[in-house]
C-alpha cells in the first residue's frame, strides 16, 4: 500500500465521520479531481449542485468548486453554512468583471438588458437583470424580446448565443482561460486521429472551435449526450475532470481530450485533506451580504422562470 493511498484512506475516513457529525452535504463540480468527485454526495454543474443542496436538510454545504459556485449556494440556501475548502479557488473569468465596472457599463448602455452568466460574483449577479447558464443562455436571450443585451462576462458564450439568435448583443471581453486554450487545430488533429469520434465542446470555447464540433454543451448536457448517444468514442473539448466523470460513469465509451492543456488550476486546488480540514474547522466560510443576496436571487429566479 503506497503512502498516497494510506493518506487518501485516512482523509476519506475523517470526511465520512465528520460529514455525519456536521450534517453536511458535499458537492463536487464535474471539473474537480477524481478523488474529490468520489467522496461527494452530488457531482454536477454549479447551479444544479446549489439547487440540489438547497433541497436537502443538511445544515452545512461543502462546495468543492470555485468561489462563485459557493456564493450561489449561499444565495439559494441562506439558512445553511457554506464552506469552500480552499478560499483561493477562484474563477478568472468571474474576476474579469466587477460590480463597479458593470454599473459603469449600464450607464453607457442604459437601454440594454443585462444578462449575466452564472460564472460571476454575487455582486455582479445583483447588478444584472437575468442570470443564465451555458444550457439556457439562448433561452434567456430570446426572453428579452429583441431588446439590446449587455452579456457579461463571457464573450465566447455570448458570441455562440449570437450565432444561434438574431439578438443585438454587446459583448464583455471576458473568457475562460482553460477553454480559450482549445484551438481549431487541436480539434482538427483530434478528428484526424479519431475519425469515428463525435466532437463535444463547451460553449465557453472560441466560436471557431465550436463550429468544428458536433455539439456545444454544458457539462450536464455533455453527460446527457454521452448517456443517450450511440457514439462509443468522444473527443472532449472541456476540462480534464469531465473526462474522469465520463469514464467512471460510462466505462465502455472512449473519451479523448481535444488537448492536454484542458486543466483548470483553480479547480484542482481542492484536495481531500482540505475537505477534511473544512469539515473539522468549519472554515473557510463563504457568505453573501443579505442586500446583495436578495438582488442576486432575483436575477437567478428570473432565469428559472423562463
Amino acid at each position: 500500500m503506497t503512502n498516497e493511498f494510506k493518506e487518501d484512506s485516512y482523509y476519506i475516513e475523517q470526511i465520512n465521520r465528520l460529514r455525519k457529525e456536521r450534517n453536511a452535504v458535499i458537492l463536487a463540480h464535474n471539473y474537480q479531481r477524481g478523488e474529490v468527485q468520489d467522496i461527494a454526495d452530488f457531482v454536477g454543474d454549479s447551479l444544479g449542485l446549489s439547487r440540489q443542496a438547497a433541497s436537502t436538510d443538511a445544515e452545512l454545504i461543502i462546495f468543492c468548486g470555485v468561489r462563485f459556485m459557493a456564493e450561489t449556494a449561499a444565495i439559494l440556501s441562506p439558512e445553511k453554512m457554506v464552506l469552500l475548502p480552499d478560499i483561493q479557488a477562484g474563477c478568472p473569468m468571474a474576476d474579469m468583471i466587477t460590480a463597479e465596472q458593470l454599473r459603469e457599463a449600464k450607464l453607457k448602455y442604459p437601454a440594454a438588458t443585462v444578462i449575466c452568466y452564472v460564472n460571476s460574483s454575487a455582486e455582479v449577479k445583483a447588478e444584472s437583470d437575468i442570470c443564465c447558464t451555458s444550457t439556457n443562455a439562448i433561452a434567456a436571450v430570446k426572453s428579452v424580446n429583441g431588446r439590446q443585451i449587455l452579456f457579461v462576462p463571457d464573450e465566447h458564450l455570448g458570441r455562440y448565443v449570437a450565432s444561434k439568435t438574431e439578438a443585438d448583443i454587446i459583448f464583455w471581453p471576458g473568457y475562460c482561460p482553460t477553454h480559450y486554450r482549445v484551438l481549431p487545430e487541436d480539434i482538427l488533429k483530434a478528428k484526424e486521429r479519431y475519425p469515428q469520434a463525435k466532437v463535444i465542446v463547451h460553449p465557453e470555447c472560441r466560436l471557431e472551435v465550436i463550429m468544428l464540433a458536433d455539439e456545444a454543451l454544458s457539462t450536464g448536457g455533455i453527460i446527457k449526450y454521452v448517456s443517450e448517444s450511440a457514439a462509443d468514442e468522444i473527443i472532449l473539448g472541456t476540462e480534464l475532470g469531465m473526462a474522469y466523470r465520463l469514464q467512471k460513469d460510462y466505462p465502455h465509451k472512449r473519451v479523448h481530450l481535444a488537448t492536454e492543456k484542458l486543466i483548470c488550476p483553480n479547480m484542482k486546488l481542492i484536495t481531500l485533506d482540505k475537505v477534511a480540514s473544512a469539515l473539522e474547522k468549519l472554515q473557510p466560510r463563504v457568505t453573501v451580504p443579505e442586500n446583495i443576496r436578495i438582488k442576486a436571487r432575483q436575477s437567478l429566479d428570473r432565469m428559472l422562470a423562463i
